[in-house]
């Protein structure tokens, strides 16, 4: 990478941490390039999936440049990054537990064939947890995704309709499914025929 600047190369994570509290965008680069594959390797060990341990460590470095000016290591950097590899790691296992049991009420319900207020409050917060994953894909994405799958478009109605090619749509409908897998797991199934 030709950006990293022979004196950041140089400097030590102290210093290195000193300039990124200023915002410094290369001592952030240094500091990405010196810890990102081991931090995306200890990831990967704990969560056994390269896209999650990905998806993490580049959450962790986004966390780490938007709290920046507020850091306050009281340790090793390397400690610190590691450390946050951990809370982001059981975060989102407890995040995969809330959404297993959710699953899992739905099961039951759908097995059982009753409707109850407790299936209803977890129903209606499995709604809520799709509805906000679809509201934060990118616009044209979420457009194309919600006239297929709530207005039951075609892709050459979408098409027209967002004066778009066929193929375009396809592609955003596609990459909108992907990322949303990617967030929710097996709920995404439930996509296929949300309302």
């Amino acid at each position: 990478m030709e950006y990293r600047a022979t004196a950041y190369k140089d400097l030590v994570d102290g210093e290195l941490i000193e300039l990124l509290k200023l915002s410094d965008q290369t001592a952030y680069q240094e500091i990405y390039c010196r810890y990102w594959v081991m931090l995306f390797r200890h990831a990967r060990r704990m969560l056994s999936n390269d896209e999650e341990a990905r998806d993490l460590i580049q959450d962790l470095f986004l966390t780490l440049w938007n709290k920046a000016p507020a850091l306050n290591i009281e340790t090793s950097l390397n400690s610190y990054l590691y450390g946050m590899v951990r809370y982001k790691v059981f975060d989102l296992i407890d995040k995969r537990k809330v959404r297993k049991d959710h699953l899992k009420s739905l099961g039951v319900f759908i097995e059982k064939g009753e409707y109850t207020t407790d299936h209803a409050v977890r129903e209606n917060e499995l709604s809520r947890l799709i509805e906000h994953e679809i509201s934060m894909l990118p616009a044209k994405m979420r457009e194309a995704f919600e006239l297929s799958r709530k207005s039951h478009f075609s892709y050459q109605q979408i098409s027209m309709q967002m004066e778009i090619s066929d193929q375009t749509v396809k592609k955003q409908i596609y990459n909108a499914l992907k990322i949303l897998r990617l967030k929710l797991g097996s709920i995404c199934l439930l996509l296929v025929f949300w309302p």
